[in-house]
């Protein structure tokens, strides 16, 4: 645990910076390190330990983060004025530091509702699902209808959300995109939470219902039922029979009751976003503990966003249970410098603006930050983005790193609830599953505590341990596997967060 009286933080031996705890001015002894800042330092930034060269590199993590792009003197706050991007190997060291699991028994167990099939449910809703662009305003309008008032005599049932996007026409009805956008959709109207799903199309659209069930083979039923405005006759006349059928389906959606499972039902999403330089410090490793001990009670955890990882793969494929595993995470990699150079673009575009003040200077920075959201344990699969999730244990989901996007994959996988640390400030929900937020640091909890479910900054204020943390937040997700409103369920939040990835052209 870090002393109050500590001005910085020194994350390992040979790193060439430490972290500032507290705005630093010129002239300030850091006695530890026997250096004197100069010049103005914010918090969570870096300021250099010893005599850095141009072009030599700079560690932080005992890793690489970039090359002094000038000389670098000591004490010199280290960011984008002298700190650059650069090449260099990793060892992959494939399955180097994989370790067989060690799991918790008797296992914990959260209130969930278990649907006939077997499935495990965190929450209970009904889901309108629009096929394309067109059936979206008919889609909200069906949930608009349900108010909280009307849902009253509901008590069971969560909500009524409509999921929409801006896609599902002028594309490719055999290519990529078209393969992801229903392989999104059909993880939705498979998913736990929904009680029920009406998936609404206009008629015409590339985006048929009838290949996408094909495709997906999904089956219509009593619980999942189809329909589209042309068929139908009209807006008017679509939202009305829309809410004819979920009225029909609201009785059946309350007959629930919540009951002791293992812990093992429970799949959580790992995202990060609006991230500082305290994030890899103190909610990112927090996560990761929780993380490893949801593992070891039998759950899994999906990390995710392929651009925040990129640098720090070398970190997961030393944990890959298989060369296999291993491989495919690579792969993915490779997809991605070859999608970006198509783009005309780079991965260092990402750290945002919002990451580079709050201390983030390069991605490989920020990746080696971001990959400590998933703990220690061994990485047993990798899946493409929106794929069925399987596994059980600590799995990767190549998604890209803007956070409704890959989120949206994460719950198409079968996520019934996301972790999402932040630094800079998030607002952010992800119906049907619930959604924790994390603050890195304490002034951000203070300054919005209403979008904020858990104060990781006592790890950098000295008034707790990343494994105290951790521990607090497994029994948080717990709790909230239970049935307890996270503060953006209380907002409203989740509709509009449903965002498929849009891949290949719009014709």
């Amino acid at each position: 645990m870090l002393t109050r009286s500590s001005l910085v933080i020194r994350l390992h031996p040979n790193d060439d910076v430490v972290i500032a705890r507290a705005q630093l001015v010129g002239g300030t002894r850091l006695l530890d390190e026997n250096v004197t800042v100069s010049g103005l330092v914010p918090p969570g930034h870096k300021v250099a330990t010893r005599a850095i060269k141009a072009g030599d590199p700079v560690r932080r993590y005992n890793q690489i983060i970039g090359f002094a792009s000038r000389d670098v003197a000591p004490g010199e706050h280290v960011h984008l004025n002298n700190l650059a991007m650069g090449a260099f190997e990793r060892d992959y060291a494939y399955g180097a530091d994989a370790k067989p699991t060690q799991y918790i028994t008797p296992a914990a167990t959260f209130d969930g509702i278990v649907r006939a099939d077997g499935r495990v449910a965190t929450r209970n809703y009904i889901g309108l699902l629009s096929t394309v662009n067109c059936s979206a305003t008919v889609a909200r309008g069906i949930a608009d209808h349900f108010t909280r008032e009307r849902l009253a005599a509901y008590p069971n049932v969560d909500g009524v959300v409509a999921l929409t996007h801006g896609s599902g026409c002028g594309m490719d009805t055999h290519g990529e995109g078209m393969q992801v956008l229903r392989r999104t959709l059909a993880g939705y109207a498979r998913h736990a939470n929904m009680a029920g799903v009406l998936m609404i199309g206009l008629g015409c659209e590339a985006n048929q219902i009838s290949s996408l069930l094909g495709a997906e083979k999904l089956e219509e039923g009593p619980l999942l039922q189809t329909f589209s405005i042309q068929d139908t006759g009209g807006t008017a006349k679509t939202i009305a029979h829309g809410i004819a059928l979920v009225e029909a389906m609201l009785p059946h959606a309350n007959r629930v009751t919540r009951q002791p499972v293992p812990a093992a039902h429970i799949t959580v999403g790992l995202q990060c976003g609006g991230s500082d330089g305290y994030s890899g410090i103190t909610a990112n490793p927090a996560l990761g503990a929780a993380v490893d001990l949801l593992v070891r009670h039998g759950g899994t955890a999906i990390l995710s966003e392929t651009p925040e990882v990129y640098g720090a793969e070398h970190l997961l494929t030393r944990r890959a249970v298989s060369r296999e595993v291993g491989d495919k995470l690579i792969a993915r990699i490779r997809w991605w410098e070859d999608y970006t150079a198509r783009e005309k673009g780079e991965m260092n575009n990402n750290p945002s603006p919002g990451n580079k003040a709050g201390g983030l200077t390069t991605i490989l920075e920020k990746s080696l930050g971001a990959v400590a959201k998933g703990g220690t344990t061994n990485l047993v699969e990798v899946y493409e983005y929106a794929q069925p999730v399987t596994a059980k244990g600590f799995v990767y989901m190549d998604t890209p790193g803007y956070d409704p996007v890959s989120a949206t994959g994460q719950v198409a996988g079968g996520a019934n609830m996301i972790v999402f640390t932040t630094g800079r400030g998030s607002a952010y929900g992800c119906a049907p599953s619930p959604s924790l937020k994390l603050s890195t640091n304490t002034p951000l909890w203070v300054k919005q505590e209403e979008d904020i479910d858990l104060n990781c900054g006592g790890i950098v204020d000295g008034d707790a341990t990343v494994d105290e943390i951790g521990a607090r937040l497994f029994a948080l997700m717990l709790a909230t596997a239970s049935g307890a409103k996270t503060k953006s369920e209380r907002h409203g939040y989740g509709q509009s967060e449903f965002v498929p990835w849009y891949l290949g052209a719009v014709m």
